[in-house]
């Protein structure tokens, strides 16, 4: 380090390495406290090495000298823990061996030692090859765990973007919707203040006629009751000759005022059951759909109507998320609610498509792979494919139908372990799974046409069940 060989750094007194080095003017350095000891009880102050005679003040400190003896410390310093570290801890001898059994490098004696005797051992050249193969096949299979974080964090970056333009979708989506209702509200609400305003018309002109009358009947009462009068104050030969016609006068034919049945307003066919008859016509802007898809299971391929409640492919995939609900390989696609009790059933209208599978497929099923719609792989269903009809059973089946489908119906039994699926116009069989089953099971949906399948709404009846308490409850047309 400093370029100079020992010797040259060392004290001419002590012969160690300078220790605070001091410069004399004849160019000569010594350690400070080695001349101080030289020159104690001398009056000419010589220098140790020439004897020329030091001036009395202080020698100046050699700080160029004073780096280089602490650098050259420094250096062997650390070259003796070097070396100690090749060195064994316990007996002072070369660690040339590498003991397999304790993983670590020990000296020949260790070997013949009580702590390591009878362990397999090698020598610290090929131990060290070893453990570079070891350490490097360490690192692929961390680069490949930073490749999986790198692609997770990566993942995470587009999650939370798609997770913003949901919100904003659904956020536009729900304030349409609510317009449609608002705008329903508000139209009927002025028809029915319109039908209101009407009957009111009706029935006040109505009893304004049933007044008018009664007024003229009236006025001719009084002028009948007037002209009386005046008979009875003439003589009695006028009174007599009057009399048969006052007494067949036009009062005779009066009748008597009937009060107008029905004349007051219904207030009970307007308020009664105000809200649910409301509800009922909402149905035509707000129908009931068995079935609504999932748009988090959806291919990237496939395209979903803004109700979810429709589906069609399209060439132009969409960048979505690859979250592990998600259909990565085939453009598939699962309703949201899952069954697993009970019955249930939908209608799909498949019009032109050309290409679909129809049915069930249990909660399980492979989302990142290509597999067969079919039971052993967790599906139950039917396909539509190059103009045939097949139940996909193994091997499949092919269905024979009287006439192409417009619409099917699915219907499950998750209880009796059937799935049945029909012609609803002819309400033919057309193919019924039997199965027990263990699963959550989902509407399943596959298309590869540009024809949409159609999931049908279905009107929702109410119906009331009496027992010793009433209750009314609604339930949804099957």
């Amino acid at each position: 380090m400093s370029g100079l060989p020992e010797e040259e750094l060392c004290c001419p007194i002590c012969c160690g390495i300078f220790q605070d080095p001091v410069l004399l003017p004849c160019s000569h350095s010594f350690c400070r406290c080695c001349l101080e000891r030289f020159w104690k009880g001398a009056s000419l102050r010589p220098c140790p090495v020439c004897r020329t005679r030091a001036p009395r003040k202080s020698p100046l400190s050699n700080r160029a000298l004073k780096n280089l003896c602490e650098a050259f410390l420094l250096r062997q310093s650390q070259t003796g823990k070097s070396e100690s570290r090749l060195l064994c801890g316990n007996h002072g001898e070369k660690l040339k061996l590498f003991c397999l059994v304790d993983q670590e490098p020990i000296c020949v004696v260790c070997q013949a030692s009580k702590t390591h005797k009878g362990h397999d051992c090698s020598p610290t050249e090929e131990a060290a090859l070893d453990c570079k193969e070891k350490i490097s096949a360490t690192i692929q299979h961390l680069q490949h765990k930073l490749e999986i974080f790198n692609k997770a964090k990566q993942s995470s970056a587009v999650t939370l973007e798609h997770i913003k333009t949901q919100v904003q979708h659904v956020e536009h989506q729900m304030k349409k919707e609510f317009l449609i209702l608002h705008q329903f509200l508000h139209e009927e609400e002025e028809k029915s203040l319109l039908a209101l305003k009407e009957e009111e018309e009706l029935r006040v002109t109505a009893l304004k006629n049933s007044d008018e009358e009664n007024t003229k009947s009236l006025m001719c009462l009084n002028e009948t009751i007037l002209a009386m009068e005046q008979t009875m104050n003439e003589e009695d030969l006028s009174l007599l000759q009057n009399f048969k016609a006052t007494l067949e006068g036009a009062w005779t034919t009066l009748q008597d005022p009937e009060w107008m049945p029905e004349s007051l307003l219904d207030e009970s066919k307007y308020l009664g059951n105000f809200k649910y008859k409301v509800w009922e016509k909402m149905q035509t802007v707000a129908p009931y759909t068995p079935v609504i898809l999932d748009l988090n299971t959806a291919h990237p391929c496939l395209k979903l109507s803004d109700d979810l409640t429709s589906l069609h492919y399209t060439t132009q995939c969409q960048v979505l998320p690859s979250n592990p609900e998600r259909f990565h390989i085939s453009a598939e696609v699962l309703g949201h609610t899952a069954y697993h009790s009970s019955s249930h059933s939908w209608e799909v209208h498949v019009g032109e498509n050309e290409d679909w599978i129809l049915g069930l497929a249990s909660e399980s099923v492979k989302r990142d792979q290509e597999v067969p719609a079919r039971p052993e792989n967790g599906f139950w269903t039917i396909c539509y494919r190059d103009g045939q009809y097949r139940a996909m059973e193994s091997p499949p089946t092919m269905l024979q139908l009287e006439e192409k489908l417009k619409n099917i119906l699915v219907e499950l039994n998750w209880d009796r372990g059937e799935v049945v699926f029909s012609n609803p116009s002819s309400q033919q069989i057309i193919h019924m799974f039997t199965h027990a089953f263990t699963e959550k099971l989902f509407p399943y949906f596959y298309t590869q046409s540009k024809h949409p399948l159609q999931i049908i709404s279905k009107p929702v009846l109410p119906s009331v069940h009496e027992d010793k308490d009433i209750s009314l409850t609604f339930s949804k047309e099957q």
